[in-house]
């Protein structure tokens, strides 16, 4: 597989990568399109856990509504309880996110009827020992759930540790383990990453100013597999599995490195200098490259050769810092924090456009056929062409007042969670925009 847009096997085949087994439909744009190994799941049908079922915000759906508003292209909205930044997540006729109640100091994951915006069920998951201080851009139900077909993955910080919750699709709670210790005193800015399925595990990072790992635990005992230390800095990116330079690696980014591990061993397999202290945004690759930016105190986007060289092709001084990047057919898509759209090529970091937007930004894209989807945090929604030739504008929208979470895209449908804030009034609203 080469790193350009154009694929020398394009061919039928069968690969095992990341999801397990993964029947290959298709290969086109250097990418495997198809579903196995988590056999409840669908491509077509389901946005299972943090930038949806490849992992890196591209959908397999060709059209969702490029204009929406309020109003406009929406099948329905539905109020959602409490504060939370944890994007949503689509099973089978679910649609689920964490939430929390910050002034009784309650956490829950609550889930929404698909095809009405009921309310299907809210289970409380936890109840008091919220830290005294958080990032006023944090919450404490930020990590994004993740979900196998049969069970709810949930991480949470509260009493000074951090704790993974087991759901069933029905609400009820099934395992809670009690994974690290986690006091941040540094910075103390909460908690953010999500966990990752791969294969029979799932895989929680918690990385402060203490005793920082990455572990990976059987999905269904809870048994440990391993444990691998990392850096005792707080960071919050979470990390990824993508199948590069011909192996699976757990990718992540953060104190100042650039790393892959071994996602079955937590082994490291490479490891270079890059991105700053602290970064949010999860890690994109294409072919052979992989791809990282951030952050705090400086800015830093890099793109790394994952065959284990340790070869930096080429680095700048943009970052994105909470938000992650987007990769399509060669080219790197960043909207950086301040607001400004950049298209770079993949291979050497040449700037082919860029394009002053408006920022902060939070939320990570999506990709739905050739169009990104991108908000910012003030609820401005860009859909933009993903080409390198030049920017085009597809359409502007406005939606909330507040928008950190990412989409989730699943067939027709386009699922945001937005916030509306008028004085001291503030409400989450989820919305599922689809064409009439």
């Amino acid at each position: 597989m080469t790193f350009s847009g154009l694929n020398i096997r394009a061919f039928l085949a069968v690969a095992v990568v990341g999801f397990g087994f993964i029947s290959v439909n298709c290969i086109s744009d250097g990418q495997e399109i198809g579903l196995q190994g988590f056999p409840q799941l669908s491509i077509e049908r389901d946005w299972p856990w943090w930038r949806g079922p490849f992992r890196d915000g591209r959908t397999s759906a060709s059209s969702v509504p490029s204009e929406f508003s309020e109003t406009k292209n929406v099948r329905w909205r539905a109020d959602v309880p409490g504060r939370g930044h944890s994007s949503p997540i689509v099973v089978g006729n679910l649609v689920i996110l964490t939430t929390a109640d910050e002034s009784a100091q309650i956490q829950s994951v609550v889930s929404f009827d698909r095809a009405s915006g009921k309310q299907a069920w809210k289970t409380d998951v936890s109840q008091g020992g919220f830290p005294k201080n958080n990032h006023p851009k944090n919450t404490a139900a930020s990590p994004t759930l993740a979900c196998d077909g049969k069970s709810i993955f949930a991480t949470f910080f509260h009493h000074n540790k951090i704790l993974l919750n087991v759901l069933g699709l029905d609400g009820k709670i099934l395992s809670e383990k009690d994974l690290m210790a986690f006091k941040p005193t540094k910075f103390e800015y909460g908690y953010a990453p999500s966990p990752v399925l791969y294969r029979n595990s799932v895989i929680v990072v918690g990385e402060y100013d203490g005793e920082s790992f990455i572990q990976a635990l059987d999905r269904v005992s809870g048994d440990l597999l391993w444990k691998t230390k990392r850096p005792n800095n707080i960071t919050f990116s979470s990390p990824v599995v993508a199948h590069v330079a011909g192996k699976d690696q757990l990718l992540i980014s953060g104190s100042n490195l650039v790393s892959a591990y071994a996602p079955d061993t937590g082994n490291l397999l490479w490891q270079v200098d890059g991105t700053t202290d602290a970064t949010c945004g999860t890690m994109v690759w294409e072919g052979d490259t992989v791809f990282a930016s951030g952050g705090y105190p400086k800015a830093e986007t890099i793109a790394v050769s994952a065959d284990g060289s340790k070869k930096i092709l080429w680095k700048n001084n943009q970052k994105c810092y909470e938000q992650s990047m987007l990769v399509h057919q060669g080219y790197v898509y960043a909207l950086t924090d301040k607001g400004i759209l950049f298209c770079w090529r993949g291979t050497d970091g040449k700037e082919m456009w860029q394009k002053r937007l408006k920022g902060p930004v939070s939320a990570s894209p999506v990709l739905v056929g050739d169009l990104i989807y991108w908000a910012n945090e003030l609820g401005t929604h860009y859909v933009f062409r993903a080409s390198p030739v030049r920017f085009e504008m597809v359409a502007q929208n406005e939606l909330g007042s507040e928008s950190f979470a990412s989409p989730a895209v699943v067939g027709k449908e386009l699922f945001l969670r937005v916030a509306n804030q008028t004085g001291n009034q503030r409400q989450e609203v989820l919305y599922c925009i689809t064409n009439p």
